[in-house]
């Protein structure tokens, strides 16, 4: 143990700033609908010998549905600019009306139909390899369901391949 020391966690916030502080915009399509929504959880790792994005979805979210017919979906990024954009796309349902009209984001898509806003500056391109529900008899830790699950509405996640990454140019 004395070969180790102790870093701030904060040292490798990269790692996690993209998902927790810039926020992610997880865009699906079923072929007849798209829907955006934004997202401050998730992960990414290696799973099954590939390399993957973990996202979670609330079954009550209008993306949820549109998630569940889907193959596909990405993930995406943006700088500071779109804050505004980001927080109405996850306040509001693509149920009840255009969001990207409301934002003035612009929804493009690859050419298998997987669908990301055209101002992001990265996006990741997934393939849907596993969907569950988390469940309230697996948690550990009590104090998650009482802060974050109060009405029993426990996220569906999706472990998806990254299949490639969109970088915009400068």
């Amino acid at each position: 143990m004395s070969d180790f020391h102790p870093v701030p966690l904060d040292q490798f916030s990269h790692l996690f700033d993209r998902i927790g502080r810039e926020w992610m915009l997880i865009s699906a399509s079923d072929g007849q609908h798209t829907n955006s929504m934004t997202a401050s959880w998730g992960c990414f790792g290696v799973l099954w010998g590939k390399q993957v994005a973990v996202c979670f979805i609330r079954p009550q979210r209008y993306t949820f549905e549109i998630t569940e017919r889907a193959k596909t979906l990405s993930l995406a990024f943006f700088d500071k600019s779109h804050r505004q954009a980001l927080s109405y796309m996850g306040s509001h349902s693509g149920r009840d009306e255009d969001k990207y009209l409301a934002t003035g984001l612009h929804m493009i898509a690859d050419e298998n139909g997987t669908p990301f806003p055209a101002e992001a500056r990265m996006v990741l391109l997934c393939r849907q390899m596993y969907a569950g529900r988390l469940q309230k008899d697996n948690f550990l830790d009590p104090s998650v369901i009482s802060t974050h699950y109060p009405a029993d509405d426990y996220h569906q996640m999706y472990v998806c391949e990254i299949e490639r990454v969109l970088l915009k140019e400068d």
